[in-house]
C-alpha cells in the first residue's frame, strides 16, 4: 500500500516538493492545501509546474484534508513569521493521526534548550495521544549541519572540536525581507537588525549546536555563546533581493558556540556575503562561490565541503530543491518511527531509494 500524503502549501518549495512526493514510488499524493483562493480547484500537477495533471485538485478547506486521513504531511509553509500558527496546524495533524515532515519552524529541529520544555512536551504528547510523529528538518538548519556531521563522526577515535559552516554569496538570495530586515543587508551600520540582537542567533541555529552535542554525548556549558562581525559595502551594490548602497551593511559572519568549560567543542558559522571580494581574510570555499563546510578536529581530523547547484538554475534554486528532498525523502522512515517528535539524530538512514531513472 502506498503512503498517502498531503502537500501543505504550493509557494516555490511546495511546488517542487510536489514533484518530489509524485517522483517517489512508495508515496501517492492524496491532496494539496493552498491559501490564495485563485489556486483552489487547480491540478496540483499544473500548479507545481509540470506539464501534466496529477488528478488531484488544490483547496484551502483544512477540515477536507485532514477528512482524508493521510498518512503524512509534507509542510512547506512559510512559518518563521507565524509559529504559533504552525504549532497549532501540527497539534491538530498529530492529534488526527497525521505524521508531519515540515521545513520548520527550523528550531523544531532540535527544539531542547529553546523552546519551553511544557510546549515541547505538548507537541509529543499530541503525537503520541494520536499515534503520529513530528520531524523538522532541511538543509540548514538541517542535513548540511545535523547528518552530515554525525556520520562524520563515526570515523573518529577522538573529538576535540566539530565546526559546521555555510559560506555563501548571497547576491542571487531571493528573499528581500529576510535579507534586509532580519540579516540588515543595506541598512545602516548603526543599526542592529534584529537576527543580531542578544538570543536570536541561539534561537536560530542553537538547535544545530545542541543536537549535535547530544549525538556525541556532551553536556554545554549555558548558555551558548554568540559572536559576529559586519562589514560595510565599498561600493553600491545591487542584489537580486534589495540594494545595498555603499557604506551600509553588506557582509555578515557569525557564530554559535557550545562550550564545555569555557572552551569551544561544537561551533555553528554563517560566512555571508553579497559580493564576491568582500571580507578577503574571512573562510572561502576551497570550490566555487558557496559550500557548506564540516571540520571535525581530533584523532583523525577530516573536513568535508558539501556544494549543490541545479540543473538548469542557480545555488538558490538547487538549494530549494535539496530541501524538499530531505523532506520528502524522509517521510517513509518519518511514519515508521515511534510517534511523538523525532529527530534527525534518531532517524535510520534515508535514501534516494526509487530515484535512479533509466
Amino acid at each position: 500500500m502506498p503512503i498517502r500524503v498531503v502537500e501543505w502549501s504550493t509557494g516555490y518549495l511546495g511546488r517542487m516538493a510536489v514533484e518530489a512526493i509524485d517522483a517517489r514510488p512508495e508515496l501517492e499524493l492524496v491532496g494539496v492545501f493552498v491559501s490564495d483562493p485563485a489556486k483552489v480547484g487547480l491540478d496540483a500537477g499544473r500548479l507545481a509546474g509540470l506539464d501534466r495533471d496529477l488528478g488531484v485538485d488544490a483547496t484551502d478547506d483544512r477540515a477536507e484534508l485532514i477528512a482524508l486521513a493521510p498518512d503524512a504531511v509534507v509542510y512547506t509553509a512559510e512559518t518563521e513569521s507565524r509559529f504559533m500558527e504552525a504549532i497549532e496546524d501540527f497539534t491538530a495533524f498529530l492529534r488526527a493521526g497525521i505524521n508531519v515532515v515540515a521545513s520548520g519552524p527550523v528550531l523544531l529541529q532540535y527544539p531542547h534548550g529553546i523552546l519551553p520544555a511544557e510546549m515541547i512536551s505538548a507537541l509529543d504528547e499530541a503525537g503520541r495521544g494520536g499515534g503520529a510523529t513530528l520531524h523538522v528538518n532541511g538543509i540548514d538548519p538541517g542535513f548540511a549541519n545535523d547528518v552530515l556531521p554525525m556520520v562524520m563522526t563515526s570515523l573518529s577515535r577522538r573529538i576535540d572540536l566539530i565546526r559546521v559552516g555555510e559560506i555563501a554569496d548571497y547576491s542571487v538570495y531571493h528573499q528581500g525581507e529576510t535579507m534586509r530586515r532580519l540579516f540588515g543587508f543595506g541598512q545602516t551600520m548603526e543599526s542592529l537588525p534584529p537576527l543580531l540582537r542578544p538570543g536570536m542567533l541561539a534561537a536560530g541555529w542553537g538547535s544545530v549546536v545542541r543536537q549535535l552535542a547530544a549525538a556525541v554525548g556532551v553536556a554545554l556549558d549555558e548558555p551558548l555563546v554568540e559572536r559576529h562581525e559586519r562589514l560595510p559595502a565599498e561600493r553600491d551594490l545591487s542584489l537580486l533581493a534589495c540594494e545595498v548602497p555603499a557604506g551600509t551593511q553588506a557582509a555578515l559572519r557569525f557564530e554559535v558556540a557550545g562550550q564545555v568549560d569555557g572552551e569551544d567543542r561544537i561551533v555553528l558559522e554563517h560566512v555571508t556575503r553579497t559580493a564576491a571580494d568582500q571580507a578577503p581574510d574571512w573562510p572561502r570555499p576551497d570550490h566555487g562561490d558557496g559550500c557548506y563546510r564540516i571540520e571535525i578536529h581530533g584523532q583523525p581530523s577530516m573536513r568535508v565541503e558539501f556544494t549543490h547547484h541545479a540543473e538548469h538554475g542557480d545555488h538558490n534554486e538547487s538549494g530549494m530543491l535539496v530541501t524538499a528532498m530531505r523532506l520528502v525523502n524522509a517521510v517513509e522512515a518519518v511514519v515508521e518511527a515511534e510517534p511523538g517528535l523525532v529527530y534527525a539524530k534518531d532517524l535510520p538512514m534515508i535514501t534516494g531509494r526509487g530515484l535512479m531513472r533509466r
